[in-house]
């Protein structure tokens, strides 16, 4: 089995916009690779050798946040192989009432982009949304690293995520792009060994850094890591080869591949 941690889509009358305005940004070669919807989505996970996905939902700004719920809770209900997460935004309303509706949809997980938001992870402001994601069991999943929407300034480096997960011991928290895109050095230096998962998503794009990835897959916690791509940024068919280059032991293989995301979306 096949588990992929993050991917997007989003509803079928927005997904070309949405593309369309992601691409004044993206480096990434080969974007987009699916058309953005669900059923698009749906169709090209399988088509990469995955038998489930997690749909990475964001609110970048308060308004939108009752409504990306709202399309997380629609995946939930709709869809047989892709799994769906929610969204906070610091400055949205009723924070508490929009996890426990989440929680009735099944959803246990949010994700959170610092740097569409324009906070710094470890601002006062995200406080509220861990203090309620640790008290509820929510696990949180953000961006970590450079992105080029923000190329001047990492709104969630890999020190700035050691931070929050010191300041929040009991939250489950997941740190986008092997800890942080294009700072595999500080993911070393940072988070290697912390008890932080870690997904895999876009390691097949960073051909600099493929001796910092590797040494990480093989040193960090073997229950804290997790398959990804990122689709439509990268194939998942390239991230599985990224995956079987390193040549890990196979019950390491397993638990990337599939076993760990169960315990999380299952916990």
């Amino acid at each position: 089995m096949v588990i992929d941690f993050h991917v997007h889509c989003f509803p079928d009358t927005l997904a070309p916009r949405a593309l369309a305005a992601l691409s004044e940004h993206v480096q990434a070669e080969g974007f987009p690779c699916t058309d953005g919807t669900q059923s698009g989505t749906e169709a090209h996970i399988a088509s990469q050798g995955v038998d489930y996905a997690v749909v990475c939902n964001i609110a970048t700004n308060s308004r939108q946040q009752h409504n990306v719920n709202s399309f997380a809770i629609s995946i939930a209900k709709s869809s047989k192989t892709l799994y769906s997460l929610g969204s906070l935004h610091p400055h949205g309303e009723d924070k508490r009432g929009e996890l426990l509706r989440l929680r009735e949809a099944g959803i246990r997980g949010i994700k959170i982009h610092p740097d569409y938001i324009g906070i710094d992870i470890t601002d006062p402001a995200y406080y509220e949304i861990f203090e309620l994601c640790s008290e509820l069991g929510f696990f949180v999943l953000m961006h970590a690293g450079f992105d080029p929407v923000s190329p001047g300034h990492v709104h969630a480096s890999p020190g700035m995520i050691a931070t929050v997960a010191a300041r929040y011991p009991g939250l489950k928290l997941i740190a986008a792009h092997m800890g942080g895109y294009l700072r595999s050095g500080e993911v070393i230096e940072h988070l290697l060994g912390k008890d932080i998962w870690l997904d895999t998503s876009m390691s097949s794009q960073r051909p600099d850094e493929y001796d910092n990835l590797v040494y990480i897959l093989k040193n960090h916690s073997p229950d804290r890591l997790l398959f990804a791509s990122d689709t439509p940024w990268s194939y998942a068919a390239e991230e599985l080869k990224f995956i079987h280059s390193a040549k890990l032991r196979d019950d390491l293989t397993e638990k990337i591949l599939y076993k760990n995301a169960l315990a999380l979306l299952e916990g």
